[in-house]
Formats: structure tokens, sequence, C-alpha cells
């Protein structure tokens, strides 16, 4: 693979990932559409995007999901949809990206990993800069949607962490994402009473199941093993800025000194035990 091919499929998936936190707010802030139907249609449409890519393109590798996997992509889901009732795009972004991090990380250091010198002081940082966001103020995030939003980090952490050596990884996506459809099914009809319908918000929930999510996913697998996994990790500090970015170009959005400040912090704080990691591991 050529390196300009590698750099349009980074950036393509990388936009996409971004694109799934301004769907998101903006069907739940300009449409009717409640979160339980949106993250039906987005799992739904995932997973017959997915599905299809699958069929096309990848007939012969291994691999096909498991219920536990399902259950952490399904909360991930959940808790990202209904966070996004209240969180702008550039702060549940940043909120979501942060814990992921936090969650690989610390499960890195619970397995045996030792953090030293510069990593300890990335990690105090990106600390820091999540209580500076979340401590109380006029700028600060509504609690339950940015604690919603971390929850939906972990569970995506934890989804990542299971990922690891499954198989091949569209194909294993693609099977988790055909099970967690029954299960947000089943959330839709404990929310039945509090449902509404809303052409734009369901056409908004297809493009992020579909586009953001199925389409993102096969095109961030097609670039991955051309990255080296420091490069993997360090590129997807861009989402948050680009999510940060969307929301003031398109849905109006402020733009606070605490987010400012706050992104630098954890961003910054997370890329220095990244960096860290690669010099440690020799490459």
């Amino acid at each position: 693979m050529t390196p300009a091919r590698i750099i349009v499929l980074t950036t393509l998936a990388m936009i996409a990932f971004a694109g799934n936190s301004l769907l998101c707010r903006v069907a739940l802030k300009h449409t009717s559409i409640d979160p339980a139907s949106f993250i039906t249609v987005r799992l739904a449409s995932g997973a017959l995007m997915l599905w299809l890519v699958v069929r096309l393109t990848r007939a012969s590798a291994a691999g096909h999901g498991n219920w536990l996997s399902a259950l952490a992509l399904f909360a991930y889901a959940a808790a990202f949809s209904f966070a996004y009732v209240s969180l702008s795009a550039g702060t549940g972004a940043l909120l979501l990206f942060g814990a992921v991090q936090a969650t690989m990380i610390g499960y890195g250091m619970w397995s045996g990993e030792r953090l030293h010198g510069l990593q300890l002081a990335g990690l105090a940082m990106a600390l820091a800069g999540l209580i500076g966001l979340l401590l109380p103020g006029v700028s600060a995030p509504p609690l339950t949607g940015a604690l919603l939003m971390i929850g939906a980090g972990m569970a995506w952490g934890v989804y990542s962490l299971r990922g690891k050596g499954a198989g091949d990884p569209t194909r294993v996506t693609a099977g988790n994402f055909l099970r967690t459809v029954p299960i947000a099914l089943a959330l839709s009809v404990l929310n039945l009473h509090a449902a509404t319908f809303d052409a734009a918000g369901f056409g908004y929930a297809i493009a992020s199941g579909a586009l953001a999510s199925g389409l993102g996913y096969a095109i961030w697998y097609s670039a991955l093993p051309a990255l080296k996994s420091t490069a993997a990790a360090t590129v997807q500090l861009s989402v948050p800025a680009i999510a940060a970015a969307g929301g003031i170009l398109f849905l109006g959005e402020p733009l606070s000194l605490r987010l400012i400040l706050a992104s630098t912090a954890i961003l910054g704080g997370i890329a220095l035990v990244i960096a860290n990691q690669r010099r440690k591991g020799g490459g």
C-alpha cells in the first residue's frame, strides 16, 4: 500500500469516527428522534453495511464475534447516544476518547505494565485535564451526560481489548454488530412509550451506522496493518479536534477556554504516554 493511500484511508477513517459524534448530536438536538431509536437504527444499519463489506471482500477471513463483546459494543452505543442528548460534539468526543485510552492504559498497568518518567507525567496531565473539564462552572458539561460518555468510552475500551487476536477485525466487528441488534430492539420496546419517529433523525442514524460506523471501521481496518501501533494510537488524537471543529462549523457550538485547556492536557498527556511506550518498546 502506497504512503498516499495510507494517508487518505487514515484521514477518511478519522473523519468518519468524528462524524459519529456530529451525526448523533445533530440528530438528538435538531430532530425529534429519541436516543433508543437512534441506537437501534445505527446498530442495525451498521450491521448491514459491515455484513455487505465482509461478503464482498473478506469471504475467506476468520472471525465471527461473540456475545460478551457484543454487550460491550451495545453498552458503548447506548451510553454514547444518551450522553449526546446534553453534550456538545467536541466535549463528548474528548470524554469518549480520554475514557477509551484511560481504560486501555489502566488495563495494561493492571496486567503488569509499568509507567515511568514522562509517562507518569502524561497520565497525571491527562487526569488533571479531565478533572478540570468536569469541575463545576458555567462552561462545565452536564454531569450526567459526561458520566454517560465516560462509561461509553470505558465500554469501547473493553470492546477493543476483547477484540485483540479474535480474528479478522472487520469480520469480528460485523458479527458483534449483528448480535447487538436484538438487544437494541429490546431497548426500543422498553422505551416504546417515549419513542418518537422522525425521518431526518432516522436518516442521521442510518448515516451514523452505515457510513461513519460500518464503512468507517472497514476503512480503518484496511489501513491499520500498514500503521505501527503507536502511529495508529497517536493519529486517533485527531478525532476530538475534528469533532469540535465540526460542531463549531456545522452545529454552531461554542469553543470554550475550558475545553481548549482540557483538550490540550488530556490529549497531550495521552500522547506522552503513547510516545514513551514506543521508545521503551524500541519502535
